[in-house]
């Protein structure tokens, strides 16, 4: 099967620079969002973020970190989810977005799974397995890391770009053997598989992923106050996670607008907040600057190894910010 190449980030790129002179309008904001699993999805589903920054939005749903990059340099979207490998890609191209905001640095909620009757047990059974990721994702990023850290030679596995609702039904097909996704289509696999390794593990090996929000630079430029507000009622959900998780996990309504917005089951959304870190504004101050400048020049470092990005970009600085979560109050 052949599947379709992502759309080069030095066209998007090109794309952006002819949209520099439009004016990017608050009164409706279009903001992507994917199916990762954290407490932000209640302000989302509550309608908290309309009410806090008087504007409305506009929220559209996305499967992979290089769609919502494609839709920011577009102009579509201007402010979007995704994780930190497709941003340190899209960096490493010279978009002009900055993250302003850390949801989760990612851990269990995010696997590498092998099917049932595909006899990999070990790391280097994975050689001559077909594996399924989606490419320039968090997932893809890690589990490049796993193979180099197992030794074992990417170009002996039989890698395939495929979105996670592709390989729901490639798998249930058995069209392949293994696959590195997170929910809904994670917990979907895990019911006829077994983990292999997890983001937990493969940050403990030193390759750390988070996901995080990006805004244009045009747009926060022109409306510091809208990115102030929404990365306040951001924080605010996540430290009401961080407070009690057990209470937060315990109340069935916060579950449910979980799985509604994320298609996950509630036992996959349980697992999915027990599985990641989440900051608190203090740790996200201190982590949006030369922490996470480094891992973000890293992952761009590992990606361009790897043939993944063509260059890298003297310094990361410019596309990291903690301006608008010390605003946060």
């Amino acid at each position: 099967m052949n599947y379709a190449k992502l759309p080069r980030l030095s066209l998007i790129a090109a794309s952006l620079t002819l949209l520099s002179g439009f004016t990017l309008a608050a009164d409706t904001v279009t903001v992507a969002y994917q199916t990762g699993i954290d407490p932000t999805k209640i302000p989302q589903a509550d309608g908290t973020y309309e009410k806090a920054t008087g504007s409305q939005i506009n929220w559209r749903k996305f499967e992979s970190g290089s769609e919502v990059i494609a839709a920011v340099a577009s102009g579509d979207v201007v402010i979007g989810n995704l994780g930190s490998s497709p941003l340190a890609a899209a960096a490493s191209r010279g978009l002009p977005i900055v993250t302003f905001l850390v949801a989760d640095e990612i851990g269990d909620a995010e696997a590498l799974v092998v099917r049932n009757g595909s006899k990999i047990s070990k790391p280097q059974d994975l050689i001559g397995k077909k594996v399924a990721v989606p490419y320039v994702s968090t997932t893809h990023y890690s589990l490049l890391a796993s193979l180099k850290h197992w030794k074992v030679d990417p170009t002996k596995v039989n890698v395939l770009n495929l979105r996670p609702s592709e390989i729901t039904a490639a798998w249930q097909r058995g069209d392949i053997d293994a696959a590195y996704v997170w929910d809904p289509a994670l917990g979907k696999i895990k019911a006829s598989g077994k983990v292999l390794t997890s983001s937990a593990q493969v940050s403990k090996w030193g390759a750390p992923t988070y996901d995080i929000w990006i805004v244009r630079k045009d747009f926060a430029a022109a409306h510091p106050e809208f990115v102030n507000k929404f990365a306040k009622v951001s924080l605010d959900a996540i430290a009401g996670y961080v407070a009690n998780p057990k209470a937060f996990i315990a109340n069935k309504d916060n579950i449910d607008k979980i799985s509604r917005l994320t298609g996950a089951a509630a036992p996959d959304v349980i697992a999915g907040l027990q599985g990641n870190r989440f900051l608190t504004q203090q740790e996200q101050i201190a982590l949006l600057q030369k922490p996470f400048v480094q891992a973000v020049a890293n992952t761009a470092a590992f990606l361009k190894s790897q043939g993944k990005v063509d260059s890298l970009q003297p310094d990361y600085t410019p596309y990291v910010s903690n301006q608008f979560v010390k605003a946060a109050k």
